[in-house]
């Protein structure tokens, strides 16, 4: 397949050369989409996933682009949710190749079934930026209905979004920008738009909300920001992610250690089971501290390694028929054990929708390996 792809760090933009790659396999959880649309922002060649893997492993030539639109065409072992030829909308994994490319592999928990009334090229453009406003608006400010909220840039690609879902749940929206952003900012819901070239902030703020502001914050430029907070809905917090307890980080190493094929997810599940809450991006990176690969199988994924590694467990099944001198087709019930190549015949019956005639244990030969 063609891809765009990117080899030498220093080079920047110009770097980007049309390449020809493998097709992309779906590994567990994966699904493989044929790319219709795609985003790519620039400031893609500066990231360090761009460049290694989350081990720091190199992986040049890699493919930028993280948004993409596109149709599914093959899913990986354990996939649900998704289906073949279902139209999808989403973000690619950081550390692994994107989406410029005309085919891309996918977590499918990171992609979106697409309504049909939406084309592929307005898709494409939707998630990172509506994924920053939702985050910026839900999950750091807990924005609630009735509350009020500054968003700037609010014709811009996040904050157009953001003037939507804030508007949305029914908070009252200023948004501010240039002089030729206020049509498009108050179209898109805000109930009142700073010009931020011909107003100070803090004074057009402090009019829309009826807040009494000092001399000093008046006399403030429109580049400075006004912070105002309801000291009801105040709360000290502290920053990042809470501590791990050494004990829960102990577990963590030694699942790994003692399992080596799990990856950072079956680890997690495994900890839900046994009732332990800690996030799949906590177990990440307790592993990568620790230098061990947190998704081994990513590797070596294919279907003729899954089903060698499983090949104890699995038990296939099916119907065969046969025809008789006397014009008679029989359709016989068998099993296949993975594990010894052994087949067995469960019984015999004239139709698949009738009960099963003659059970037998009878064992047919073991075919070659």
């Amino acid at each position: 397949m063609q891809a765009i792809t990117v080899q030498d760090r220093d080079a920047g933009g110009s770097g980007l050369t049309l390449s020809e790659l493998p097709h992309p396999r779906a590994a567990e959880n994966d699904v493989i989409v044929e790319v219709h649309a795609t985003g790519f922002t620039p400031g893609e060649l500066d990231w360090p996933g761009t460049w290694t893997d989350r081990a720091g492993r190199d992986r040049t030539p890699s493919v930028p682009g993280h948004e993409l639109s596109g149709v599914v065409t093959e899913l990986g072992y354990g996939t649900t949710g998704l289906a073949v030829g279902q139209r999808v909308f989403g973000v690619t994994d950081w550390a692994r190749n994107g989406s410029l490319a005309q085919y891309t592999a996918a977590e499918a928990r990171n992609l979106a079934p697409l309504p049909a009334d939406v084309d592929h090229l307005t898709a494409a453009a939707l998630p990172i930026s509506g994924l920053t406003a939702w985050q910026a608006l839900f999950d750091h400010a807990h924005l609630t209905t009735g509350q009020s909220v500054l968003i700037h840039g609010a014709a811009g690609g996040v904050g157009s979004i953001a003037v939507q879902l804030a508007r949305e749940v029914g908070a009252r929206v200023i948004g501010t920008g240039r002089a030729g952003d206020r049509d498009t900012a108050l179209a898109l819901g805000a109930d009142a738009f700073v010009d931020l070239q011909a107003e100070g902030l803090a004074v057009s703020v402090s009019g829309v909300l009826g807040l009494d502001v000092g001399n000093e914050s008046a006399k403030r430029g429109p580049s400075q920001t006004l912070t105002c907070e309801d000291p009801r809905h105040r709360r000290d917090r502290r920053p990042g992610r809470p501590p791990t307890p050494e004990a829960l980080r102990q577990l963590v190493l030694r699942l790994a250690r003692e399992n080596p094929g799990w990856g950072y997810r079956r680890i997690h599940g495994e900890l839900l089971g046994l009732g332990r809450k800690l996030g799949a991006s906590t177990v990440w990176e307790i592993l990568q501290k620790a230098g061990i690969d947190p998704a081994p199988q990513r590797a070596n994924q294919s279907w003729r390694a899954f089903l060698k590694a499983q090949a104890s467990a699995i038990v296939a099944t099916g119907l065969f028929h046969i025809g008789t001198v006397f014009l008679r087709r029989w359709f016989v019930l068998f099993f296949i054990d993975h594990g010894t190549r052994h087949v067995h015949i469960a019984g015999i019956t004239p139709a698949p929708d009738r009960p099963l005639d003659h059970p037998t244990s009878t064992e047919l030969p073991r075919g070659p390996r």
